[in-house]
């Protein structure tokens, strides 16, 4: 199967994940519509790693450009917080279909623009104080090199991006600790698998385009396709925390799940945060 086959099977998979998750409990849009100070857990945790990064008047007043948003929720919370000139971009139109919904319901003005991430600057003519993309992200990407020279030209200068996703170990690992069962390092082609539901609540049987292709990407490579890129790493760290349980051994933390007490330590997610020089 060709790249750009992949990546529209991954497009058809989300734009029915797109359905699921605007109805689920879990993203629970309903709710989050009716408190309009709600952010986010997902954007409470980039928040907490992006802060010390950002101006002592934090988000607020900053132009914010949401990497594969998804049905914009996150995007919202940025907004939210007072972010200004807020963009979304997602491949999946029926992802931005939602988005666009849930925006227009909390009276925002959100620009919301399909492409591949890897290509953002080619579709979106302008730059930003802040690039953010996390929570599931980049293992949809088949390689960095663009990824990150896009980002660099969406900064202005002085700009600054972060991202934070699941720690490439799990994925090593299927996310069933503790045996290594798949590529850490990057580089060893596509992971294709098939499964009709997602990471919601009750969601089996509900993806119709069940085949997905991941790419691994460890943290060499982010890192280092970023640095490749002429961004300055200002932070990373590797956390205890993530945003979602994909296996039982977590219990619930602050943040979102964590291992419990007695467990090996483990990373769950990383956070890396760099910056456009002026």
């Amino acid at each position: 199967m060709s790249e750009a086959e992949a990546i529209a099977a991954n497009r058809a998979n989300w734009d029915d994940r797109a359905d699921v998750h605007a109805r689920s409990r879990m993203y629970d849009v309903d709710a989050f519509l009716a408190d309009p100070t709600a952010v986010s857990s997902v954007v409470r945790n980039d928040l907490a790693v992006l802060a010390p990064h950002l101006p002592e008047s934090g988000i607020a007043g900053r132009s914010l450009l949401h990497l594969q948003c998804h049905i914009g929720t996150d995007t919202v919370s940025w907004a939210r917080l007072g972010a200004v000139e807020v963009h979304g971009l997602d491949l999946s139109p029926n992802s931005l279909r939602h988005a666009a919904r849930i925006a227009a319901a909390d009276g925002r003005d959100i620009t919301w623009v399909e492409g591949d991430a890897r290509f953002a600057s080619a579709v979106v003519d302008r730059q930003f104080d802040t690039v953010v993309t996390s929570a599931g992200t980049i293992v949809w990407l088949p390689e960095l090199t663009a990824w990150a020279r896009s980002i660099h030209d969406l900064l202005a200068p002085g700009g600054v991006f972060v991202v934070r996703d699941d720690h490439p170990i799990l994925g090593a690992m299927e996310f069933e600790p503790w045996e290594i069962d798949g590529d850490y390092l990057a580089g060893g082609g596509a992971r294709t698998y098939a499964d009709s539901g997602t990471y919601t609540e009750d969601s089996d049987g509900s993806i119709a385009h069940t085949t997905n292709h991941e790419w691994r990407h460890d943290l060499g490579e982010v890192v280092g396709a970023l640095l490749a890129a002429g961004l300055v790493i200002e932070a990373l760290a590797e956390l205890p925390y993530m945003d979602w349980r994909p296996f039982p051994d977590l219990v619930p933390c602050a943040e979102g799940w964590t291992l419990p007490p007695g467990k090996p330590r483990i990373p769950l997610n990383f956070a890396v945060v760099a910056r456009r020089p002026h």
